[in-house]
């Protein structure tokens, strides 16, 4: 069923994508039943929707993927990135087919529907992937009724009261709300989940905006162990773990936002030349309190396929991406260099500052899902901290 540009509803639709400007998008509604409003993104992934729909960093947002065949190997318990899905919903080609994958627990449909995330198939996502990449990414309401009735003024209304993403703090809404130990490396087919290892091992304190799960699983294989501490933990807190280093997670939202309360306690940190690793949103943090800007981005980056350049090497890596905001490189201070930059629009995806043991990426080196070229930073931010810890 071809998206419609008009508000004229084709027969039998039962979902519906409804943009700000009046726009109505329509198609066959799965999932949950009902109407959610935020901001429209795409994510080219070929696979992982589990992963990528679980992720925090997608809160107040509504998924189109450009991949066409979503839901096809079904879902599981073990693909996911967080306890509690945040994503709103998603915007999918091809109805979903039965699974067919022996690790297949539940009908996508089904496990969307338990989650409460609407789903839309029988889009054109082509053509809706390149009005985001001409007009950038909109807000809207997406919509499911099984009956076919949709109130489209009650709708519209929602889709432009919606504020958008721009100063809004998420952060403080998907963060976990204690204090507490990780346990379990990475998954492995036919084995599942590995230990969280043995002997003496450096402490990472873990401040969690959003995290993804798979973050926690990574630092735990580089030979860290974790606390995880809420976003909004204050610096004596922090301190009381003594921590041998700082991770600062993935999220979702404006930094800026999320910056009144984040970037005084990462100034203490950087004060006191504690380590500090951040990406995504934690990335963009460590740039603001390093003195530099962050700006909303056009369309953002979203997919497991994008190409970023280390420039102390020239090597290229492909990478795993969820952002919407972005470091200004521009307005870096002298102490802070630029080390990643995306080969797709030059944009900032990497820095290091040269009188502090921090640095971050804006990508995911943790991907799950996504190429594993990037996992080397965890293995650089720990094996720094086994030779500090040994050193005392």
């Amino acid at each position: 069923m071809a998206h419609a540009t008009t508000s004229a509803q084709p027969q039998g639709a039962t979902g519906l994508l409804l943009l700000a400007d009046g726009t109505a998008i329509w198609g066959r509604g799965f999932g949950a039943a009902g109407a959610k409003a935020g901001e429209v993104c795409f994510n080219t992934s070929i696979t992982g929707y589990q992963e990528i729909l679980t992720d925090p960093s997608y809160a107040g947002q509504i998924i189109t993927f450009t991949f066409p065949h979503i839901g096809n190997v079904g879902a599981n318990p073990e693909d996911i990135e967080a306890d509690v899905p945040q994503a709103l919903g998603c915007i999918v080609r091809e109805d979903v087919t039965n699974p067919s994958s022996f690790r297949s627990a539940q009908h996508f449909g089904e496990w969307l529907a338990a989650n409460g995330q609407i789903g839309i198939s029988g889009v054109d996502t082509r053509a809706l992937t390149r009005r985001i990449r001409e007009a950038g990414a909109p807000n809207a309401v997406i919509a499911h009724a099984p009956d076919g009735v949709f109130d489209m003024d009650a709708l519209l209304a929602q889709a432009k009261g919606w504020a958008g993403l721009e100063g809004m703090d998420l952060a403080i809404e998907v963060t976990g709300a204690d204090t507490r130990d990780w346990q379990g490396g990475v998954w492995a087919l036919g084995q599942g989940y590995a230990g969280d290892g043995a002997g003496e091992r450096p402490h990472v304190v873990a401040i969690d905006y959003g995290a993804k799960h798979n973050i926690f699983r990574s630092l735990v294989k580089a030979g860290a162990r974790v606390t995880i501490v809420p976003a909004q933990t204050p610096i004596e807190a922090i301190d009381a773990l003594q921590p041998d280093g700082v991770f600062l997670s993935n999220g979702p939202g404006d930094p800026a936002a999320t910056g009144v309360y984040a970037v005084p306690v990462i100034k203490d940190l950087l004060d006191r030349d504690v380590p500090i690793f951040g990406i995504c949103l934690g990335h963009q943090l460590l740039g603001l309190a390093a003195g530099a800007r962050t700006m909303k981005m056009h369309q953002g980056h979203r997919g497991a396929n994008h190409p970023v350049k280390r420039l102390e090497t020239g090597v290229v890596e492909i990478t795993s991406m969820n952002h919407g905001f972005a470091v200004d490189a521009a307005t870096l201070p002298a102490n802070v260099v630029e080390t990643h930059v995306s080969l797709f629009d030059g944009s900032n995806c990497g820095i290091a500052f040269t009188d502090k043991r921090a640095f971050g990426v804006q990508y995911h080196p943790e991907a799950s899902p996504g190429p594993q070229d990037s996992f080397y930073l965890f293995e650089t931010f720990v094996s720094g901290l086994k030779t500090s810890v040994n050193a005392a």
